[in-house]
């Protein structure tokens, strides 16, 4: 093989390997909702709404679309003067769309209304579905601590595991992703507000979510 033929091949491997690599990266960024593919490990202590944020945006970032501003769907309750902290208040305006660049939802009314939100289209980071009811292990459970509105729940029983710091005694309302649950009521097709976390450790341990089909993943928008 001659010099011109070499440099030949090696500009057509170029090109080709940009054809893949350009339209995969833009794909990436225009990713604006996805799921967590792993937890923080330390079941719903996830270091506060900043800490959650972090998670957020860490993966995001690992994937090509840190670019923006992400942030965790998690309401907090009022507690000691500090005011509650609505879920569907912190994610932007939307339209949001997932890693394949098909639509969740338009805005924050269509998105706790008719979305488009389930197994299929609420896929992780990276692009891959999430484990859901009938799958070993089931990860359906998605923290959020909010009401199906997208709103916290009143001061008094906790429903955010102490406002995300707490890994032992309390509780946090999931969601679950695929729509599906124990029985045919809308609670178990909600995909924000379906029960209470709970278990042996007292209800907010990495133990104690994945007792209920959980891994203490989370919802993450863009919010600009």
């Amino acid at each position: 093989m001659n010099n011109t033929m070499r440099l030949s091949l090696f500009v057509l491997l170029a090109l080709w390997s940009l054809s893949v690599s350009v339209p995969a990266q833009a794909q990436q960024t225009s990713t604006t909702f996805f799921i967590t593919s792993a937890g923080l490990g330390k079941g719903a202590d996830l270091g506060g709404l900043d800490g959650a944020d972090r998670h957020c945006q860490s993966l995001a970032q690992a994937v090509g679309a840190g670019g923006r501003t992400w942030r965790a769907y998690l309401s907090t309750q009022a507690v000691g003067g500090a005011p509650a902290v609505n879920a569907r208040d912190r994610i932007g305006r939307g339209p949001w769309q997932n890693a394949k660049g098909v639509a969740i939802a338009k805005d924050v009314d269509e998105l706790h209304g008719s979305n488009n939100l389930t197994k299929q289209t609420a896929l992780n980071e990276k692009g891959e579905m999430v484990n859901g009811r009938g799958d070993s292990p089931n990860r359906h459970d998605i923290l959020t601590g909010s009401t199906p509105d997208g709103r916290a729940f009143p001061p008094g029983e906790d429903q955010t595991c102490g406002n995300w710091t707490k890994s032992a005694q309390g509780a946090a309302m999931v969601g679950h992703h695929d729509r599906m649950g124990l029985n045919e009521e809308p609670p178990a097709k909600s995909w924000n507000s379906s029960h209470p976390s709970r278990g042996p450790d007292g209800g907010c341990s990495q133990a104690d979510l994945r007792t209920t089909g959980g891994e203490g993943l989370l919802y993450c928008f863009v919010a600009n």
